[in-house]
């Protein structure tokens, strides 16, 4: 049975200003390249751009790769801040200089990618053994003729976690069954429950949950269609799922329901350690931040519940650059570190869960449980909230850049701002950041 007793995010190899640096650098070990890699004496060198925990360095893949395949060598640098990852990926492409091999590409980038930048990219249509991925995860990064510009690692199903001891001190149950029942199939459930919190919780000055956005975002990413149609026009202002999201959120936000601590913005972290907060939500690949952040002194407190309703929220890729002169040995490591087997282990390791939906239905996957969130199964709680994912899933070209947007928004209302300026501030500000 896996365990995720030992779950630990290990230090990222680089600052975020450093993986950026290198992005711009670049470096060059086979000759004149505009990637890091390449080919001397039998040997080959493959670079990779990446950026916060994926679990590709972290989980020993890549010194397991080079040991079974000796003639190889890999050069990983993370960037720990995705925004900036990005905005340096963008410079790069548009100069055609200083890239890696494989770059890493979050889902809230996927669109803009396939739609302005498939020519930079290596196809993985057809690569043999890749049939294992959930279908609408591969969709993400196919462009309109069929490329598909790299191969899922992660995804982000979500679910709610929360602090088992300040439950008690409102007088709410606190195992995860009976939890994950009181607000069951309805977010506005979830927060009728933050109210009963606030009103008898006993013990000191503590919000219900950590932030107005991260219950937007919850709720939004269980449709559909979010900040854009299916023919790729905007619909952020007018689409009815965004509207009740945040209006809810802002209800949250107003009542005093939330600790106005944006997820991994500053604060957030000792808000963990600190019991700020009782609940958050939080996708699998959250977990082994949380319990980094949280510490060894919550071990056991915090715990794992479903959330109302399924969600995704997150995810990445790794794509291969088409100019790479290890092109073909590095869409190779690609298949490799996104196969079944390693997804499985990164998930054992650190608990992302798999994109591949064999990994999904492994044992190793299904009876996976939590240590520090008190044996929470986790397999089986993430696992269900995967299958409850939407099977189609609309992006456009600035999903990332919006959601942030939105998420400075509803701070303002937080810090007192009328929720209508607010949102009238949020969306002249989203018009500015799309063009």
């Amino acid at each position: 049975m896996g365990t995720l007793g030992s779950l630990r995010t290990k230090a990222v190899a680089t600052v975020a200003a450093v993986g950026a640096l290198a992005l711009v650098v670049g470096c060059s070990s086979g000759g004149d390249s505009a990637t890091g890699g390449g080919k001397k004496d039998g040997k080959v060198t493959i670079t990779m751009g990446l950026f916060g925990v994926m679990g590709i360095k972290e989980t020993g893949l890549l010194e397991q790769y080079e040991k079974e395949n000796p003639n190889v060598t890999i050069k990983a640098e993370i960037a720990g801040d995705e925004q900036t990852y990005y905005t340096a990926l963008q410079t790069r492409l548009a100069a055609g200089n200083g890239l890696k091999d494989i770059q890493g590409i979050e889902i809230g980038r996927a669109k803009e990618i396939t739609e302005t930048q498939s020519d930079k990219f290596a196809d993985f249509a057809g690569t043999a053994g890749t049939d294992h991925f959930l279908p609408w995860k591969q969709s993400q990064i196919s462009t309109a003729d069929g490329k598909v510009l790299g191969l899922g690692t992660d995804i982000g199903p979500m679910a709610v976690c929360y602090r088992k001891d300040l439950f008690e001190k409102a007088g709410l149950p606190t195992d995860r069954e009976e939890v994950g029942k009181l607000w069951a199939g309805d977010w506005s459930k979830y927060v009728e429950v933050g109210r009963t919190f606030k009103k008898d919780f006993k013990g000191g000055d503590v919000a219900f949950t950590d932030s107005a956005s991260g219950l937007f975002n919850a709720m939004i990413y269980g449709n559909s269609e979010q900040f854009y149609n299916e023919k790729g026009d905007l619909i952020h202002d007018k689409n009815p799922v965004v509207k009740k999201a945040w209006d809810l959120a802002s209800d949250a936000a107003e009542e005093g329901l939330t600790a106005k601590l944006r997820q991994f913005q500053p604060g957030w972290d000792p808000g963990l350690a600190n019991g700020t907060f009782a609940t958050a939500v939080c996708p699998a690949w959250m977990l082994s931040h949380i319990s980094e952040k949280a510490g060894p002194a919550n071990k056991g407190k915090w715990d794992v519940a479903r959330a109302p309703q399924g969600a995704n929220w997150g995810g990445s890729f790794l794509s291969v650059v088409e100019q790479s002169p290890v092109k073909k040995e590095a869409q190779k490591l690609v298949a490799w570190l996104t196969a079944p087997e390693q997804q499985a282990h990164i998930f054992k390791e650190i608990g992302n869960i798999p994109s591949s939906k064999t990994a999904l239905d492994s044992d190793d996957v299904k009876n996976a449980k939590s240590e520090y969130f008190d044996n929470a199964p986790i397999g089986q709680i993430f696992g269900a909230a995967a299958q409850e994912i939407p099977d189609k899933q609309v992006l456009g070209r600035k999903d990332g850049t919006i959601k942030d947007t939105f998420s400075q928004g509803l701070a303002l209302v937080e810090q007192g701002t009328a929720r209508d300026k607010a949102w009238d501030t949020t969306m002249t500000r989203v018009e500015k950041a799309v063009g």
